[in-house]
């Protein structure tokens, strides 16, 4: 995700000279179904060709060793270089310049763009594009809706009602008022009275979305992705790194640094923004905040004195321990590389990519993405069920075990109903947690 926007700039920089070539080899198996791919190039914004390389062939064939790894191709078609690894714009700038300046003395450029034919975005009526998060307020009677795709925030009443949009729509960086304020792919979102704080993913920042002054500011974040690793400082003034949830408990942020692999704090006061869990590097280690590992955690809720993270690549639901002694501990998961669909209890129970987590009444729900289930894991006993949702992709609505859904990545609790971001169904299911019952909430102008 984070070498999109840096290929994207040399895509636009040399329309006719250079040509990008996706090859997607998966991790998941639900990576390894092409309606899954289709559905992500069109979320991300991807309008170069990919090939769905889920048998590994051209991995192997290329003599891939990680994710991500960029190849240099040349006219004739001779690989002449790679790079591993990430990769700044600048980087990729000076190597592609010097490649076209020299196959354009030699005569080998044509000068013509591949053409290409950009898949459908939508194939149904719906107000939404790939929302990724929402946040159920009891007190307010609202839900917000990121919804990402569009570059919006969305509000709506629990009947559905949109009440208004949050952004003008398109992708930028761009305080100012609910109209003009621009986003890019926002997702997680966490209420203060009448603020709500915001996780703009690839904008690689933190805004503050005021209601009585109706105004968008920058809280953290420059707008850019942070280079490199950094302790933190005047939040302001400081790149970030792909922030993707946050929770707020008094004056303090935590945010899910999805792209640092930690948990992150803002203190809302001080405006300082740190690290708080987590070393960096990419893993599931347990133990002390200072020691632990996690790999690009992307949900977060507050229990009681706990914190609750969905760690994505490592297919697991951590816990972190918001008193003395610090300690993070893994609820259910095992480690990068193990995933799958196994309900039970402790290290037998398997996820396939959680996106999502919430808290109600000591229990935790989760959105389980790529199962294309929610699940309710008890976190004192390590055990996992099912709880609505049969793992088969679809919108169909029905008693749990009946429903159906799409890579949902969001989930949010209020008035004893769960409400789901449904995201390759650009959908938000609504989930009765006494029946576990699956409806979808029709948006609708008053």
């Amino acid at each position: 995700m984070h070498i999109f926007p840096q290929l994207r700039k040399v895509e636009r920089k040399y329309p006719n000279e250079v040509v990008v070539i996706g090859v997607h080899s998966p991790k998941f198996p639900a990576e390894r179904e092409t309606e899954n791919l289709r559905a992500a190039i069109m979320r991300y914004g991807i309008e170069h060709p990919v090939v769905n390389d889920r048998d590994f062939r051209v991995w192997q064939a290329y003599a891939g060793r990680a994710w991500p790894t960029v190849y240099f191709i040349d006219p004739a078609g001779k690989v002449i270089g790679r790079h591993e690894g990430e990769i700044s714009f600048q980087q990729l700038d000076h190597v592609v310049a010097d490649m076209i300046a020299e196959f354009e003395r030699k005569g080998l450029l044509t000068h013509q763009p591949l053409p290409t034919r950009l898949e459908k975005t939508l194939e149904r009526e719906s107000p939404l594009l790939f929302p990724g998060k929402v946040l159920a307020d009891s007190r307010s009677q609202r839900l917000f809706i990121a919804d990402s795709g569009h570059n919006l925030l969305i509000v709506t009443g629990f009947d559905g009602v949109i009440r208004e949009s949050i952004g003008c729509g398109q992708p930028g960086f761009r305080d100012g008022d609910f109209a003009t304020a621009r986003f890019q792919a926002p997702q997680g979102m966490a209420i203060g009275d009448d603020v709500l704080y915001l996780a703009d993913l690839e904008n690689h920042a933190i805004r503050r979305i005021d209601f009585t002054t109706r105004e968008v500011t920058t809280l953290a974040g420059t707008g850019e992705q942070a280079p490199h690793f950094h302790r933190g400082g005047p939040a302001r003034g400081l790149p970030l790194n792909s922030p993707w949830d946050v929770a707020l408990r008094d004056d303090t942020l935590y945010i899910a640094m999805a792209g640092f692999h930690q948990i992150w704090t803002l203190d809302l006061v001080a405006g300082i923004i740190c690290p708080f869990a987590g070393t960096g590097h990419e893993g599931l280690e347990d133990g002390s905040r200072e020691v632990a590992w996690f790999a690009q955690p992307s949900g977060l809720a507050m229990g009681p004195n706990e914190l609750y993270v969905a760690d994505a690549e490592t297919s697991s639901i951590r816990e972190v321990d918001l008193g003395a002694s610090g300690q993070v501990r893994t609820i259910v998961g095992v480690g990068l590389f193990e995933f799958g669909d196994i309900d039970g209890t402790g290290d037998v129970v398997r996820l396939q990519h959680p996106l999502g987590v919430a808290w109600d009444e000591g229990v935790l729900l989760v959105a389980d993405s790529y199962n294309n289930k929610v699940k309710r894991i008890d976190p004192r006993t390590r055990t996992s069920i099912t709880f609505a949702g049969n793992g088969q992709p679809g919108d169909q609505d029905g008693l749990g075990p009946l429903a159906r859904f799409r890579e949902p990545s969001g989930v949010s609790i209020a008035s004893g109903r769960l409400y789901v971001a449904d995201t390759n169904n650009n959908l938000i299911r609504v989930v009765d947690l006494l029946n576990g019952a699956v409806g979808t909430l029709q948006l609708h102008s008053s």
